[in-house]
């Protein structure tokens, strides 16, 4: 077999994504955050964008703005949801900041005239960056005086801290990394555990108890006793083993218990950082009588329009050069496409919510136990488009009802078939098992196969193994775990 160059002609088609489409792909994706500053930086890049401003005339009678009031004509208007332009609702009145906080803070404070009072606030309470663990320290030890080679063990005992406020170098390490005595080290250590909160510096959760309790005076206690040597017993709820090891009536070693409970088995949480996300809702559902009104949040979404400057040079300015034109017409073809791809993107949304508020009705109405089972091909054969399609509408977005705020993706959920009647949404059961242990009595919880017992009785067949799943996914404990004793 030889082998030779040789050309051939051959005919093929090929789908190709312009970037047009894929823009507008990744717009539908997008959470309401991500897709304002994808906006902004679109407004930056493309001069030919402009965004309305309130005070502009054509605020309100835009065709380009944001607002999904236009439908398609071959879209027909929906009999029981209809959608409300957040334009209409009158403005919140503006807030008298001056007014509201003229008897709390003065600007113009100055301390050569007056004596502040002692709750008056100051511009450090305005801060919003939050106490840690290791600030929350070095606070109270520049309160102390100690020595500079103390100072700096105690500053490298505080760094050494995790989240939970346990230990992670040992007295070796503290004497080798500062250079100082082995006395000054394990000093550097009892300063810093004898600071707030209580059991910091603990290497463990056994150390940390041990510390606190002796805080309080109880470290020959019951309760230190039950720490130091019965500790595995206490995780595992055995007071019975505690009672007959300890040789205790059971009545002391409850009492013991209960101080127990009372302490912070990791005391750096209390100071932990927690970065706080809110969600605000794309969607909002309302109730109004028997219908259900559809409200798009286009609140904070730039409303966009085309420069007209910039049109009057593509009409046939004759000091324009024909770079300048091909360019203007360039960035005039992109601006029409992203105003057009976000007016579609509304649709789109609104078309899905509208499918998810008929298929899921009785969660409107009574609550997520009447969830029904739903897959995104349900959605997408009810509004005539692809199941990946729907899929990017309802990633990362989120609608509040008259039930609370979900995902919209929290309206999908398998189906678990039964018996008798229709299927059953997972999500529904979890939300029935969550009820039942909720409602449990303390001192004798419901095991899996006593809720499992339970379905059954309502015609809701639901094995032991799948009740301890969904268990474990709502983090609920075991039933051992969950037990209290009578006090």
């Amino acid at each position: 077999m030889s082998l030779a160059l040789k050309q051939q002609l051959k005919l093929t088609q090929q789908l190709l994504m312009t970037p047009q489409l894929q823009q507008a792909i990744k717009l539908l994706q997008l959470s309401r955050l991500e897709l304002a500053d994808t906006i902004r930086q679109e407004i930056e890049q493309n001069p030919l964008l402009e965004e309305i401003s309130p005070g502009d005339a054509d605020y309100e009678s835009s065709e380009n703005s944001l607002s999904a009031t236009e439908e398609t004509p071959d879209t027909p208007e929906p009999e029981k949801t209809g959608e409300v332009n957040m334009d209409d609702v009158s403005s919140m009145q503006e807030i008298n900041w001056e007014d509201d906080y003229a008897n709390y803070y003065d600007a113009g404070f100055s301390f050569s005239k007056e004596t502040p009072e002692r709750n008056r606030l100051t511009q450090i309470d305005f801060l919003t960056k939050e106490t840690n663990l290791q600030s929350h320290l070095q606070w109270q030890l520049s309160h102390t005086e100690l020595t500079d080679i103390l100072e700096e063990a105690c500053l490298f005992v505080i760094g050494n801290l995790n989240q939970n406020g346990f230990l992670e170098v040992t007295i070796g390490d503290i004497t080798r990394e500062i250079d100082c005595e082995e006395d000054n080290a394990t000093h550097a250590i009892t300063i810093i555990q004898n600071m707030d909160p209580p059991g910091v510096a603990a290497t463990n959760v056994q150390e940390s108890l041990l510390l606190q309790l002796k805080r309080l005076d109880l470290e020959e206690s019951l309760a230190a006793e039950i720490i130091k040597e019965h500790l595995h017993s206490l995780e595992l709820k055995n007071y019975g083993d505690i009672a007959r090891a300890s040789k205790r009536p059971i009545k002391e070693v409850l009492a013991a218990i209960e101080i127990i409970t009372r302490l912070n088995p990791f005391p750096g949480e209390l100071y932990a950082e927690r970065d706080v996300h809110y969600i605000i809702p794309d969607v909002f559902v309302h109730k109004v009588g028997d219908d259900y009104l559809i409200v798009l949040n286009d609140e904070g979404l730039p409303r966009l329009k085309v420069s007209s400057a910039y049109e009057e040079i593509v009409a046939g300015d004759a000091n324009a050069s024909a770079e300048t034109k091909v360019y203007i017409k360039e960035k005039l073809r992109d601006a029409m496409w992203l105003i057009k791809s976000m007016q579609q993107r509304q649709r789109t949304i609104y078309k899905v919510v509208d499918s998810l508020l008929k298929f899921q009705k009785d969660f409107f109405e009574k609550g997520v136990q009447h969830l029904r089972p739903l897959v995104l091909r349900d959605v997408a054969e009810d509004i005539g488009m692809h199941e990946s399609t729907v899929s990017r509408v309802t990633n990362n977005k989120y609608m509040h009802t008259p039930q609370g705020i979900f995902e919209l993706k929290y309206f999908f959920s398998t189906a678990l078939p039964q018996q008798k009647g229709d299927a059953l949404a997972a999500e529904s059961i979890r939300q029935r098992i969550k009820n039942m242990i909720k409602s449990e009595p303390p001192e004798k919880p419901l095991t899996d196969n006593a809720i499992s017992k339970t379905l059954a009785q309502k015609n809701i067949k639901v094995a032991r193994r799948t009740v301890a799943k969904y268990r474990e996914q709502l983090g609920i404990l075991p039933v051992k775990h969950r037990r209290q004793p009578k006090m």
